[in-house]
């Protein structure tokens, strides 16, 4: 299937005068997860991981992924003609650099200018024409290939209460205006989903996992457009929008309307907004390039967002105290499978209140699947669990007040010294960026060696970021602040979410993460101005049998026996009484 449908895009290409054609995993909001009309990467090369390329030549393919999915694009390529292209290893060609190996001079490159912000538009032509090649931006082309599309999204969407957002559509507006024109600019034109679904207060379920819309918006100093598929609007939506004035367009008329709208100047931040869209701005519109406001607004939690974290931490809590007691009872029985945790760990937040649904799909992998960072089990590769070894499970929730974002790692009986070891060793990393204490200013790949520094100093490490934002019943994966080793010029400010993961994976063996979600809060006045430190509000305990106690410091151990402590007596409440014996246990001092 996979080849046939790469032999149909290449007799296509050779009719448009192409000799290559780049297929990236993004959709005209340039999101990270997309609708099913938009995985055209996932219908060309049939790899189902949520970040990679596609590069299609008259004689080659290739997939560029990071690191996340080394294992699973190995196993979903083979047999379709494309070779993985492993990211952020020395001996892999960039795209640009594979493009200018393999084609001639004069030959032709193109895209869908719809799913390339223009910034990456450019990048790519000027690396190109150093070669001689020129790139092509061609309007969604794969439309007429893939015969069986899925239509656009069509479910209604909902207004996020007012007891939840903890600010009106009006309020946020307002607030939008304000940045707007600090920037120096009249208008601001918003392409990515979660900052729409947060300025208007607005979600619904057009992305798995994401209670997003598809939807465009423009906000003027007196008016505010959205450009949505009406028949998602619900009487109670439709009301909201009309007191704020949010005037209504037909979700496909933003190119048309811009073209002709009476604008002075807009913003738009060109990371999140695609070439077709910046090309249709009308000429005498000066355009402001910059990182949209509505990002950082977003994600700096107000009081009722936050106080919403902490009731959802405390549900998701007993839901995961809850698995975690029954894997321990339920493994050495036997007829338990991978698949088997996921439907079960779905169960138990189902009976909290407020639960929507996943944040994403949950990865429990077992043995040699928990070193696939992004592994998620399937009928034909799921295994039974057995006493002995470590199983890792992420996972997370949408709740009505809060997004949540969890990984432990559990030994299901008897450990190898070296599973205890590299348990051991990331869990130092995980609390070592707990305690951090840090001055405001302060940018997270300042702080991302504290996670690190145990591996490094054995000579190992994780290539993925330690730790991504995570929005309010939105995204789990937002920004526009990370801890990661690149840079990122956002510094960390009170209110923000984070999560802390560091991980160990050895592919054909195991893999071990640990990840708390962490809200930066004040830490009081000092040397040269006010500093910051993390509240961790994930509430579950870390696996004891585990740990090998010697290995920590003193410090360290005192913060475990402290979280451990804060996990029972908030939780306990909630509990019945042979679940708090359970975790009075799990949680005691080491």
């Amino acid at each position: 299937m996979i080849p046939h449908r790469i032999a149909s895009l290449r007799l296509w290409m050779q009719k448009q005068g192409l000799h290559a054609f780049i297929i990236p995993s993004s959709d005209p909001h340039l999101s990270e997860y997309v609708a099913p009309h938009w995985q055209t990467r996932q219908w060309i090369s049939g790899f189902t991981g949520s970040a990679g390329t596609v590069v299609v030549t008259l004689d080659k393919a290739g997939l560029w992924t990071d690191s996340r999915y080394f294992l699973q694009a190995e196993e979903q390529l083979r047999g379709t003609g494309i070779d993985l292209y492993r990211l952020m290893l020395p001996d892999t060609p960039s795209v640009a650099q594979f493009l200018c190996g393999q084609l001639a001079q004069g030959e032709v490159v193109g895209l869908d200018a719809n799913l390339f912000c223009t910034a990456e538009v450019h990048d790519l032509e000027r690396q190109l024409a150093q070669s001689g090649l020129s790139l092509s931006p061609i309007a969604d082309p794969i439309s007429t290939l893939w015969t069986d599309r899925p239509p656009l999204p069509e479910a209604p969407a909902f207004l996020h209460e007012l007891c939840y957002a903890g600010r009106t559509i009006q309020q946020k507006l307002d607030l939008v205006r304000q940045a707007t024109a600090a920037q120096g600019a009249e208008a601001l034109l918003l392409s990515a989903l979660d900052e729409i679904a947060w300025t208007l207060n607005l979600r619904g379920s057009d992305v798995h996992c994401n209670p997003v819309v598809v939807s465009y918006l423009v906000v003027t100093p007196t008016e505010a457009h959205l450009f949505i598929d009406d028949r998602k609007l619900t009487p109670p939506l439709a009301a909201a929008l009309a007191e704020a004035a949010v005037t209504l367009h037909p979700y496909d008329s933003l190119l048309a309307w811009l073209s002709q709208a009476p604008l002075a100047s807009i913003l738009y931040d060109a990371a999140k907004t695609t070439y077709a869209v910046c090309q249709a701005l009308p000429q005498g519109c000066r355009a402001v390039t910059a990182a949209s406001p509505v990002a950082l607004l977003k994600a700096v939690r107000n009081d009722q967002e936050i106080a919403g974290l902490h009731a959802a931490m405390q549900r998701d809590g007993v839901a995961m105290v809850r698995l975690l007691r029954w894997l321990q009872t339920a493994v050495p029985q036997g007829g338990i499978s991978e698949l088997t945790v996921d439907s079960q760990q779905c169960a138990l937040r189902q009976a909290q209140p407020l639960y929507v649904g996943p944040s994403f799909d949950t990865i429990a992998g077992y043995g040699p699947h928990g070193a696939i960072v992004h592994y998620e089990a399937t009928p034909e590769s799921a295994v039974a669990l057995e006493p002995h070894g470590l199983l890792l499970i992420d996972s997370g929730a949408q709740y009505l007040d809060a997004t949540t974002d969890i990984t432990r790692t559990v030994a299901l009986g008897p450990l190898t010294p070296e599973e205890r070891a590299d348990y051991t060793l990331v869990l130092r990393g995980h609390v070592a960026l707990s305690m951090a204490v840090f001055p405001e200013g302060t940018r997270g790949c300042q702080l991302d060696v504290l996670a690190r520094l145990p591996l490094w100093q054995q000579r190992m490490n994780f290539l993925h970021g330690t730790g991504h934002g995570v929005g309010s019943f939105l995204n789990v994966h937002e920004g526009p602040h990370s801890i990661r080793r690149e840079e990122n010029p956002v510094t960390l400010r009170a209110g923000m979410v984070v999560t802390n993961e560091p991980g160990i994976y050895k592919a054909g063996q195991h893999g071990v993460r640990t990840e708390n979600m962490l809200l930066v809060v004040p830490a009081g006045e000092g040397m040269f101005g006010n500093y910051l430190k993390f509240e961790t509000v994930t509430l579950c305990p870390y696996d004891r049998s585990a740990i090998i106690v010697e290995w920590l410091t003193a410090e360290e151990r005192a913060w475990i026996d402290a979280y451990h402590q804060r996990v029972y007596d908030t939780l306990a409440p909630s509990l019945d009484a042979d679940e708090r014996t359970w975790l009075f246990e799990a949680t005691r001092p080491l």
